[in-house]
């Protein structure tokens, strides 16, 4: 839905107009997975899929939700009663937004929202970021806070691991408040520190398709939370302060002061060569090379399967399908466990990637999977 649909919608629900629309993409992330946690190196890019939310100030202390995606009417919420963990619904990730923003001191006294999302949920290109920060947009500009993109980012993300209870990196909420169309975010998620990496695919004849294979994921769920576990405890055990402090030229000394920790080398192995990956992709990017970055994305998916250990079989099958039919490079992206691969092509290939991917899948007797480009998009931002 647009803009003008939203508000209209909105009109509808609520008796009057909205003071404003705000839209936040979901988000693809290039290379740099599970490295978020370990004060690591990420690159995500923002996809044309957004969250779009009308949204009017209240002050009587009432939150008001409603979704057009999800069945059901207006949910009423109280703002003195929000408490972390208590919501297993959709409206955990607004309410845990505004939670976070009066928890930080800001006087927010209440809102009515009317939201209609595009980004695919469960597919690991972030919907509940998307969620998370067109609200904190919205009642940043309409409360008039002057918080910075990065500082929103960082509310967002402490809504999602406290009041939601997903222990999520600061990746996401990043992404969507913070990048630019027409490039891929590099950003240091130690300091914050942020730069926009030219990523123009369609310029130079390629383009890099989503594959989402339908099976469903979910960050609040174990695995995810004892993935990143098993990497504090490797940081305790080789005694820094996250993974990212391992240099890769000290990686094979580290690994051998674990001693018989088999799962926690893995998990190191993959923290460390993940963020050696990055900073190889963004030197390719700065020197012109795109199509040489298709075999660093190929890498990351083989420490993700193989050392990580959360792929599934339908990623694998989109990995190693794509590949065999000419694709430069491909890995599966996000969380893990399910959700969607990325995949690095000639423009001429991509019908024939799409049509052997799914006919793999269909082979395979898997969901019939959904595939679509990927174009680098704006970030956060106001539309009415």
């Amino acid at each position: 839905m647009g803009a003008q649909q939203v508000a209209e919608r909105f009109a509808e629900l609520y008796g009057a107009e909205p003071e404003g629309v705000w839209a936040a993409p979901g988000r693809v992330n290039l290379i740099g997975e599970h490295t978020d946690y370990n004060d690591g190196f990420v690159m995500p890019f923002a996809l044309p899929h957004q969250a779009v939310a009308a949204v009017s100030r209240r002050d009587d202390g009432v939150l008001r939700l409603h979704s057009e995606d999800v069945e059901g009417g207006v949910v009423e919420l109280r703002l003195d009663a929000l408490a972390p963990q208590t919501d297993r619904e959709w409206t955990a990730y607004p309410a845990g937004v505004v939670w976070a923003l009066r928890e930080a001191g800001h006087e927010v006294t209440g809102a009515d929202v009317h939201l209609s999302s595009t980004v695919p949920t469960g597919a690991g290109l972030s919907s509940s970021a998307a969620l998370e920060v067109v609200i904190a947009l919205a009642l940043n500009d309409l409360y008039d806070l002057g918080l910075q993109r990065w500082k929103l980012a960082r509310l967002c993300q402490r809504a999602e691991n406290v009041y939601v209870g997903a222990p999520t990196g600061i990746m996401d909420q990043t992404a969507s408040a913070c990048c630019e169309p027409g490039h891929a975010l590099f950003l240091d998620t130690r300091d914050l520190s942020q730069q926009q990496i030219p990523f123009d695919l369609v310029a130079e004849g390629l383009r890099l398709l989503v594959v989402d294979t339908r099976v469903k994921h979910a960050h609040s769920g174990g695995e995810y939370g004892k993935r990143r576990a098993g990497c504090e405890k490797g940081a305790a055990l080789l005694g820094v302060d996250a993974l990212r402090d391992i240099p890769y030229d000290g990686l094979d000394a580290a690994l051998a002061r674990l001693g018989d920790e088999e799962e926690v080398i893995r998990l190191v192995r993959h923290v460390v060569t993940e963020d050696e990956r990055v900073e190889r992709t963004v030197a390719l990017l700065r020197a012109g090379d795109t199509r040489a970055i298709g075999p660093v994305l190929t890498e990351g998916h083989a420490s993700l399967r193989d050392d990580f250990r959360i792929s599934c079989p339908e990623l694998d099958l989109v990995v190693d399908t794509a590949l065999a039919a000419g694709a430069l490079g491909a890995r599966m992206t996000g969380g893990g466990f399910g959700g969607s691969a990325i995949v690095l092509a000639e423009a001429a290939d991509v019908d024939t990637l799409t049509k052997a991917v799914e006919e793999a899948f269909a082979a395979a007797d898997f969901k019939t999977p959904r595939v679509f480009e990927a174009v680098p998009s704006a970030g956060a931002r106001r539309l009415s």
